[in-house]
C-alpha cells in the first residue's frame, strides 16, 4: 500500500465542487480573498444541462469573460464550442405546438451550450486568476474549532495519494445535488421523485429549435448542441419509469417517435443514439442554506426542475449574490457575533426567495398541461401548492 503524503495549507475561503457555481464563486471572490477550488474529477465531467438564459450576459460581463466566451460562438453552427438559444418549440397544455424565442428579450438570444467546454473555460480562468486549484481531491472531513474549518482531502493524482489539510475562513459547498460538505449539518429535502433518461444523437436537421413535449407519463426535451449533435430527454418520476427504458434505444426511439416534433428529428437518426443513462431532475432543497462560516450554493442549496431552465442561470446567479454578501458583511475579515448573525439571516432568507419564486412558477407552468390530470405525474404536480410543506 503506497506512503500517504500529508500536506497543510490555508486560504481565507475554500470553495467545494469546480463546476459553474463554484467557479463563478471563485471568479468573484479572488480579487479580494485567497481563494481555493476543489474538485473530485480532473476535467469537467459529461452532463444534461446545456441552456444558458441571456441575462447571464451581465454575469459575464460584470467578470470580464464576456468577449473570450462570445469568441467561441462562430456563426457557422458546425464549428461553434457553443450555439445561440433560437427557440423552443412547445407542445403543452395543447397538441399543436407554439414557438417561444429571445426576440423581445433585451439581453438577446441565450446559448446552447458544450456544458464540458463552459466548465474547463471558467476553471481556466479561475487558474488564471490566481485561484488555488486542487483536482482530483475528494473531501474526506470537515471540523470546525477555534473560528476556523479544517478540510480534509485525499489528493490522488498519482500514485502516491496526498493527504492535504485546508485551515480556512470560510467553506463554500458547490458540490451538487450531493452536497457532501453541508449534509453533515443540515438535511436535504425532496419534493417530488423526477428523473431524467436522457440521450444525444447526430443532428442534421435545419431546425434548429428545441422542443418540449408533454405526455401521459411525463414530458419529453430535445435541444441541438454543438458539433452537430443534439440531445434528447425524457422527464418522468421514478417509479413510472419503463424498465430497461435506459439501455434500450429501439424502445426509446419507439416512445420519441409517438410525437411529430420528435419523430421528425430522429428519421434516419436513430443509429446515432447514445443512451447517457438516468440523472436525478427532481426540486430539492436544504433545511437550511447557510451556518458558522459556511454556505451552500447552486443545486448544492436547491435544485430545479428542468422545465424552468434555470439551474446553470441560478448557479451563476446565487454565485455572484454570495460573493457581493461575503464582501459587503466582511464576514472573513472579522469574528463579530452581530456580523456573522447578519450574514446567516441574509443568505437564508435570499435563498428562501429564490425557491419560493422557483416554486410558485414551477406550479404555474405545470398547471397549464390539464390533458392528462388523471393520471399519477400531472395528478402529483397539480396536487402540490407553492406554499409546499416539506417534511
Amino acid at each position: 500500500m503506497p506512503m500517504i503524503n500529508k500536506k497543510e495549507l490555508t486560504s481565507d475561503i475554500v470553495i467545494i465542487g469546480a463546476g459553474v457555481a463554484g467557479c463563478i464563486a471563485a471568479l468573484a471572490l479572488c480579487d479580494s480573498y485567497q481563494v481555493t477550488l476543489i474538485d473530485k474529477s480532473v476535467l469537467p465531467e459529461e452532463r444534461i444541462g446545456e441552456c444558458l438564459a441571456p441575462a447571464a450576459k451581465r454575469i459575464l460581463q460584470q467578470l470580464n469573460l464576456l468577449t473570450e466566451f462570445e469568441a467561441l460562438i462562430d456563426t457557422n453552427i458546425t464549428q461553434a464550442i457553443h450555439l445561440h438559444n433560437l427557440g423552443m418549440q412547445v407542445s403543452w397544455g395543447q397538441e399543436k405546438p407554439h414557438i417561444t424565442d429571445n426576440l423581445s428579450n433585451p439581453d438577446g438570444f441565450g446559448w446552447r451550450l458544450n456544458r464540458k467546454e463552459f466548465e474547463l473555460f471558467l476553471r481556466n480562468k479561475a487558474q488564471q486568476r490566481g485561484v488555488e486549484c486542487i483536482w482530483p481531491a475528494r473531501l474526506r472531513g470537515s471540523q470546525y474549532n477555534d473560528n476556523t474549518w479544517h478540510i480534509l482531502l485525499e489528493h490522488t493524482n498519482s500514485d502516491e495519494p496526498k493527504e492535504i489539510t485546508i485551515c480556512s475562513q470560510f467553506v463554500i459547498d458547490a458540490t451538487g445535488r450531493q452536497a457532501h460538505f453541508a449534509k453533515k449539518y443540515t438535511d436535504r429535502q425532496q419534493s417530488d421523485r423526477l428523473i431524467s433518461c436522457w440521450a444525444t444523437l447526430a443532428n442534421n436537421s435545419e431546425n434548429q429549435l428545441g422542443s418540449i413535449c408533454a405526455t401521459v407519463n411525463g414530458w419529453w426535451y430535445s435541444a441541438p448542441l454543438p458539433n452537430q449533435r443534439r440531445v434528447l430527454a425524457f422527464q418522468t418520476d421514478s417509479d413510472l419509469f419503463s424498465k430497461g427504458l435506459n439501455r434500450d434505444t429501439a424502445l426509446f426511439s419507439q416512445l420519441a417517435q409517438q410525437h411529430a416534433p420528435l419523430a421528425a428529428l430522429l428519421e434516419g437518426n436513430q443509429h446515432t443514439l447514445d443512451l447517457h443513462g438516468i440523472t436525478s431532475a427532481n426540486s430539492t432543497r436544504l433545511d437550511t442554506f447557510v451556518g458558522q462560516q459556511w454556505a451552500a450554493l447552486g443545486d448544492a442549496a436547491t435544485s430545479f426542475d428542468p422545465l424552468s431552465s434555470q439551474g446553470i442561470f441560478n448557479a451563476m446567479a446565487s454565485a455572484m449574490q454570495l460573493a457581493s454578501l461575503i464582501k459587503k458583511s466582511e464576514v472573513i475579515e472579522t469574528l463579530d457575533n452581530d456580523i456573522h448573525q447578519y450574514f446567516i439571516k441574509t443568505y437564508q432568507q435570499q435563498i428562501e426567495q429564490i425557491w419560493d419564486s422557483y416554486l410558485h412558477h414551477k406550479h404555474y407552468f405545470y398547471n397549464q398541461e390539464q390533458r392528462w390530470s388523471s393520471h399519477p405525474f400531472w395528478q402529483r404536480r397539480h396536487q402540490q401548492t407553492p406554499s409546499l410543506n416539506w417534511g
